[in-house]
């Protein structure tokens, strides 16, 4: 029997050759330019590294936003649940109290032995109250058919607001899931910022933090802008306006936390909230709702105490105090200070009072 062996691999030449070759190159060069964990990230200059990191803050801060609506509503979704709930218990202790008067009826049929009312005064011994009696009886049977109808009105009620309550719990349930989407961006974003700028050299990253927003001019702009609070409070054009910016002039050196309305820390729009809330005058939590608070005013007529917002999605808000400056709290490592209104892209603005 013949033996069976493996047939010698012979080179390839001529035409074989070059085709080999040719799919050898393309395959290389295709695992050159395919991403994989093993391959590092290009290296970024320090400009490109602030330019990266200003993106991450500002996706940050729009998911910010989103999550500060997304509690807003949960919070009165749970409200409206907990009334629901409220009401539901006094209508259920309404309905039993309903249900024993029904009881005493069903009870002294059973001692008359449910006779009809008209056998009972029939047979009774004293004809000459016949008729005091039927009048009697008779308002008893209105009573208590009153009585029936009011425990299945009160029966539907409870039903219907289990039913809303049930509605509102779904609507709980989504703002919840909502709320965790939004916190994990936030988190996901300001993770990635401090690796990035874990990048840059100490003094490159202690005048990013300085700059409030990575603009090009930021740092410079800030510094001036902070050393301007001596001057104090400038003139408001009303009482409640003078009070929101005083409390913004309090706030200075308070830290950026997502989230947060005071008193220690504060997100953009939680600052401006409860600025105005210590002048008395209650705001939206957002910035895309504190915009539309107010009377918009063109930024030629900006007064101390007008909100200013930035960003085409309308992400950012401060507080203007005059002379082209606001007091805004700018993100996460920044803590609340004073900076000229042409550091960002300015989106609009809003009198409140």
């Amino acid at each position: 029997m013949a033996a069976h062996r493996k047939p010698k691999q012979r080179p390839y030449t001529g035409p074989a050759a070059r085709t080999a070759a040719t799919l050898a190159f393309a395959g290389a060069a295709t695992a050159a330019v395919m991403p994989g964990p093993a391959h590092a990230d290009p290296q970024r200059t320090p400009a490109q590294v602030k330019a990266e990191v200003d993106r991450l803050y500002h996706d940050a801060e729009v998911a910010t936003e989103q999550y500060n609506g997304a509690k807003e509503k949960a919070s009165a979704a749970q409200d409206a649940l907990d009334s629901l709930r409220d009401e539901a218990t006094r209508r259920t202790e309404r309905l039993n109290a309903s249900r024993d008067a029904l009881g005493s009826f069903a009870a002294a049929e059973y001692r008359t032995g449910g006779l009809d009312t008209s056998v009972q005064l029939a047979l009774s011994s004293d004809p000459d109250q016949y008729l005091e009696r039927a009048s009697y009886v008779d308002r008893v049977g209105d009573r208590r058919a009153a009585a029936l109808g009011k425990v299945r009105r009160q029966v539907a009620q409870i039903a219907q607001l289990r039913s809303q309550a049930e509605g509102e719990l779904a609507a709980l349930a989504a703002r919840r899931a909502e709320l965790k989407k939004h916190k994990a961006t936030i988190t996901a974003r300001l993770a990635d910022a401090r690796r990035l700028l874990d990048r840059l050299s100490p003094p490159e990253r202690t005048a990013y933090e300085n700059s409030g927003h990575g603009s090009a001019h930021g740092a410079h702009s800030a510094d001036r802008a902070d050393r301007s609070t001596a001057r104090g409070p400038v003139r408001a054009p009303n009482a409640r306006a003078a009070e929101a910016v005083a409390f913004a002039y309090g706030a200075l050196g308070k830290p950026y936390v997502w989230g947060a309305t005071g008193p220690s820390s504060f997100d953009c729009s939680g600052l401006t909230q409860a600025a105005w809330r210590s002048a008395g005058v209650s705001l939206p939590r957002t910035t895309y709702t504190q915009i539309n608070a107010g009377r918009r005013v063109s930024r030629s007529e900006l007064a101390p105490g007008d909100l200013v917002f930035f960003y085409s999605g309308i992400s950012h808000v401060g507080l203007y105090i005059g002379n082209g400056q606001m007091i805004h709290a700018p993100r996460t490592g920044s803590p609340v200070r004073i900076a000229p209104i042409d550091q960002m892209p300015f989106a609009g603005a809003t009198r409140v009072a």
